[in-house]
């Protein structure tokens, strides 16, 4: 059971790494528009999110208030990308907010304990 665990939490990286990769290239590039790296990463990690917090095995202790925070955060990352997929181009402040609210997201999972 923890081998899998460690596989979906490996997974949910890879999600966070092609969210926060493409957005860094396009950020870098200059062309606000939302690419294939950073849809396929929002949706990435809230599956996999929604998979890592499922109570598996029975003895592991959740914080709830932290998954709920993440998961907001999660759902409105893949809102605001989803949303502006077919788009040519997206305002500079909605570009920056999906890569500011990917960070923060990061920033949870990292330092709250």
């Amino acid at each position: 059971m923890e081998a899998l665990r460690l596989v979906l939490r490996y997974i949910h990286l890879v999600g966070f790494a092609l969210l926060l990769g493409g957005f860094v290239v396009q950020y870098l590039s200059a062309k606000f528009r939302v690419n294939g790296a950073m849809l396929a990463g929002s949706a990435i990690q809230v599956v996999t999110g929604v998979v890592l917090s499922a109570p598996f095995p029975k003895d592991v202790e959740l914080d709830h208030a932290k998954l709920a925070v993440k998961g907001v955060l999660a759902v409105l990352i893949a809102g605001m990308v989803w949303s502006v997929r077919k788009k040519e181009s997206v305002a500079a402040g909605h570009f920056i907010a999906i890569g500011g609210m990917t960070l923060v997201n990061a920033a949870v999972a990292t330092f709250w304990r």
